[in-house]
């Protein structure tokens, strides 16, 4: 399989990001949310849920405040959610808070998840995804 680019993984939603420089959610025409979320922060949901967790205080600029912006929606809304897997081998850099824009990252759609925010608490989230 080709490797896709953050673009290109959002397209697969019919998704656009406003600026790929920075953006890492956006919606569909059909008002779903599109995340982009770290491989390295997934876990085992129940009753064989997958679920992706975050929390947007390490990091700064519009990337944070879209994503917070478009999970409280989401959460507010009941709206499904699209998943964009981001790996990368540099994981102990993005822990650190570095600058992930600047590390080799490789993204993968997962059409076949849904999924909603179950939790969101001020920097805190939880987006529990089960196959459709």
């Amino acid at each position: 399989m080709a490797h896709l680019s953050l673009t290109q993984a959002f397209a697969r939603y019919g998704a656009t990001l406003k600026n790929p420089m920075w953006s890492v959610s956006a919606w569909t025409s059909q008002g779903e949310l599109v995340v982009s979320q770290w491989a390295h922060h997934y876990r085992k949901g129940p009753e064989n849920s997958a679920e992706y967790w975050g929390c947007t205080a390490r990091w700064e600029g519009p990337g944070k405040n879209e994503l917070k912006t478009n999970l409280e929606k989401a959460k507010a809304q009941g709206s499904r959610v699209r998943l964009v897997i981001v790996s990368t081998q540099e994981v102990a850099r993005v822990e650190a808070g570095e600058d992930a824009s600047k590390l080799k990252k490789e993204f993968d759609v997962r059409p076949e998840l849904l999924g909603e925010v179950v939790e969101l608490d001020g920097d805190d989230y939880v987006i529990r995804f089960r196959r459709a």
